[in-house]
């Protein structure tokens, strides 16, 4: 799906990839809307299809895109399928938690919006979706997506290892605000191809520690059925829905935080985001650690992933630290203050156990 200030770059894109076709917005000069010219792309299947696959004109993806859908297809035939999550905010979180936890898969944060960079629907689904959306006045079709499948009574699935990458900073349906948005996990696809073809499936999140703005954030389990899904609850406050303390967390960071590394971090980005930065990571190595543990058989019967398993783990760290920054500073960050936050954010995962009593 393309609007005509790309149509040359989505063609090229299409012909890359071997996508049918492009779906045009119907209305260019007229006010911006995704939703207008998805409508456009998901009536664009063939009548025989028993799946579509919609992807956005500014992404980058191998040639082993359709290859890597077909299969994902054959094994969650009934899912919407999800083959691009954002670096940042929650879902972006749930990828980078079901990556450190060894899963391939992770069940979509249900009151947040579902990334429509590359997805992939049952024929009846897209359908479906298509009759929902017609008469919305709503034009991020992001929105309208998670709207339908929460209807649905399902969010999507998000594919954890991510060969699909967005491209560029502008945006035609206003989201230039947020700056660099980038993949959580990217790889390659022979990285990507034993997690999404056997990895397990995280399917319960329980609670979601997450980053936006350069703060950091817990989402409750079951926020979802609350009086104001939408609204963000900074660590502390909803810590006590964890079963932990600040005295627990701040212990563990008092005890085991490399301090040269939190003041080089500092010293870039600000004694606070140094503090939010490895708290975050710590209460994300938490939770995948718990998740593991949770789900050893899963896991066990998926059989280990080796080396794929590690690049896509090494990928989530290495986006946490510039996604939690504010959109504002992600374009200091150069390959130095990657390396440095990449490091910084794998001591305080490995100090998860800590806040299960491991150590």
């Amino acid at each position: 799906m393309t609007h005509p200030v790309r149509e040359e770059q989505a063609a090229a894109l299409a012909a890359r990839l071997g996508l049918g076709g492009l779906a045009l917005d119907p209305d260019p000069g007229g006010p911006p809307s995704a939703l207008r010219t998805a409508l456009v792309a998901w009536a664009a299947r063939a009548a025989d299809a028993g799946h579509h696959l919609v992807v956005q004109d500014d992404v980058a993806a191998p040639p082993e895109l359709l290859e890597l859908v077909a299969g994902s297809v054959a094994r969650f035939p009934d899912e919407a399928l999800i083959f691009y999550t954002n670096w940042h905010a929650r879902n972006g979180a749930a990828a980078r938690l079901a990556a450190l936890a060894g899963a391939g898969w992770v069940r979509a944060v249900p009151e947040e919006f579902a990334p429509t960079l590359a997805i992939c629907l049952p024929a009846r689904t897209a359908d479906a979706f298509r009759a929902f959306a017609a008469d919305s006045a709503e034009r991020h079709d992001d929105e309208v997506m998670a709207t339908f499948l929460r209807a649905e009574g399902r969010s999507g699935l998000l594919a954890v290892p991510s060969v699909v990458e967005h491209i560029g900073t502008s945006s035609i349906n206003g989201h230039a605000a947020q700056g660099i948005r980038l993949a959580v996990c990217p790889v390659g696809a022979a990285e990507a191809r034993p997690l999404l073809d056997r990895g397990w499936l995280l399917e319960e999140l329980d609670w979601l520690p997450y980053m936006r703005y350069g703060e950091g954030y817990v989402r409750p389990a079951g926020h979802e059925r609350s009086a104001d899904p939408w609204r963000h609850l900074r660590w502390t406050e909803a810590l006590p829905e964890t079963g932990l303390t600040e005295s627990q967390v701040w212990d563990v960071v008092r005890r085991h935080r490399p301090e040269d590394a939190a003041a080089a971090v500092g010293r870039l980005f600000g004694a606070a985001f140094a503090d939010e930065l490895w708290i975050h990571c710590l209460l994300l190595g938490r939770q995948a650690e718990d998740a593991a543990r949770r789900h050893a058989a899963q896991r066990a019967a998926a059989g280990p992933t080796g080396e794929a398993g590690a690049r896509v783990r090494a990928a989530a760290l290495s986006t946490v630290g510039p996604a939690g920054l504010p959109p504002e500073r992600r374009p200091e960050v150069v390959p130095d203050h990657a390396a440095l936050m990449t490091a910084y954010a794998e001591s305080a995962v490995r100090c998860g156990g800590a806040l299960l009593g491991r150590f």
